[in-house]
Parts: structure tokens; C-alpha cells; sequence
């Protein structure tokens, strides 16, 4: 994962964000598959389901078959 300064996080665009308050950036598919697993093991169940749909509708392609996993373990 590219490494991110506070200066270039101030410089992502808010639609960049997956979380509330910019939290979990994802302007690029390495941080949007870092935000999936850090949503998973910290954030409640309103916030990952937020993040999760926000990486989906930008990276249709990431986390598919960890978000099936997550929705069971969820249930």
C-alpha cells in the first residue's frame, strides 16, 4: 500500500473517503482493499456497511468474496 502523509491525505477529495468525518480513504484500489480490512475488524456494523458499499460502487471488483464472508459472520 502507498504510504500517506497528512499532506497528501489533505490534497484526496471528500468523495474519496469511504468512512464518515474522511475516514478510510480509498482514491485508489490498494487503500479501498486496506479500507475493507480495517473496517472489518474496527468499525461498527452501520459504518462497514457504509465503506463496504462506497468500495463497491467505486472498485466493483474488490472484496466480493470477503464481503460474503463478512455478511455471515455479521448476521
Amino acid at each position: 500500500m502507498a504510504k500517506l502523509t497528512t499532506a497528501g491525505r489533505n490534497k484526496i477529495a471528500g468523495k474519496n473517503f469511504a468512512g464518515p468525518a474522511r475516514s478510510y480513504p480509498i482514491e485508489n484500489a490498494s487503500h479501498a482493499r486496506n479500507a475493507l480490512s480495517r473496517v472489518s475488524a474496527n468499525g461498527s456494523p452501520a459504518v462497514k456497511a457504509e465503506v463496504r458499499a462506497k468500495v463497491h460502487a467505486k472498485y466493483p471488483s474488490i472484496g466480493k468474496e470477503v464481503e460474503k464472508r463478512l455478511s455471515k459472520r455479521d448476521r
